[in-house]
């Protein structure tokens, strides 16, 4: 692996000039840091990461001024849709509330969504090909949904709702509390392994084809390429999805059958799913 690693000359840059800073601000606090193999004190992951902030903070404020709803220009209409279908998502699955979510879900997906196609750029990597940045954004996810179950349901109604399910019966409380639990947690590694399997796959071949070419031919990477165009949409999509399923699992109040069974969410503007059909949905948008 490590024939085809290569330094970034971008990366070098950000550690030559925000390097010295940040030994110093680590050094305040008692941490010690050390440098990579490549001499790197910030890693080419974050560094990738500070670009993509970098980047939307200057987007946002170049086109702040140029906003328009009588005459939008054509990026604006482009943002406007991919808006909507994020809002579109939402309110599907969570009722006209769902918009409350929308900052949160629309900056993973726009933030997922970047980090993907960034690493077909030359000198440029994906920061979703490191499995620190998946599991920061997978356990954002996980926290928040959990926290606004418990916002939604009251905490003591919200940890109930992890042993008790309609039709099952009320002795085997403890062992659906257990497995409950235990599927939870294996979320973070889905929601965090599925992307860094996928974009770090698809950087290490088009390393290696790089790596086969002849310098005055480099055209084997490019199919993989075209193929990643597609795979790092489709990985933002699922990643996305699933974080709305899981809103949905969490914030999803169960009624009874007294109150116009599994349907009677549909007429508070919630879809009337019963309690296993988020999950469902999940392992079904993963395959």
């Amino acid at each position: 692996m490590e024939k085809f690693e290569h330094p970034l000359l971008i990366v070098h840059w950000v550690n030559v000039l925000l390097g010295p800073i940040v030994l110093r601000l680590h050094a305040l606090i008692g941490i010690r840091l050390t440098a990579d193999a490549h001499g790197n004190v910030i890693p080419p992951f974050m560094v990738m990461v500070l670009l993509i902030v970098l980047g939307f903070t200057l987007l946002g404020l170049a086109i702040r001024s140029r906003l328009s709803v009588e005459n939008p220009g054509k990026l604006q209409i482009v943002l406007e849709d991919l808006v909507s279908a994020i809002a579109g998502m939402l309110e599907q699955w969570l009722g006209p509330a769902g918009r409350v979510y929308l900052p949160l879900i629309g900056t993973l997906g726009a933030f997922i969504l970047t980090s993907n196609y960034l690493g077909l750029l030359p000198g440029f990597m994906s920061p979703t090909s490191s499995i620190n940045v998946t599991l920061g954004c997978a356990l954002t996810t996980w926290i928040f949904y959990h926290l606004q179950g418990i916002l939604r349901q009251g905490p003591l109604s919200y940890l109930k709702h992890f042993a008790v399910m309609p039709g099952v019966p009320i002795v085997l409380s403890p062992m659906i509390f257990v497995i409950e639990i235990i599927s939870h947690l294996s979320r973070v590694l889905s929601l965090s392994l599925r992307l860094f399997g996928n974009i770090f796959g698809e950087e290490l071949v088009i390393a290696i084809l790089a790596f086969l070419s002849p310098w005055w031919l480099p055209i084997f990477p490019l199919p993989m390429m075209l193929l990643g165009l597609i795979t790092g949409g489709l990985q933002a999509f699922i990643f996305v999805l699933l974080s709305i399923i899981y809103l949905q699992g969490a914030t999803h109040v169960e009624h009874g059958d007294g109150h116009g069974g599994p349907n009677h969410g549909s007429e508070h503007g919630t879809p009337g799913h019963e309690h296993g059909d988020a999950r469902d949905m999940a392992e079904m948008a993963a395959v």
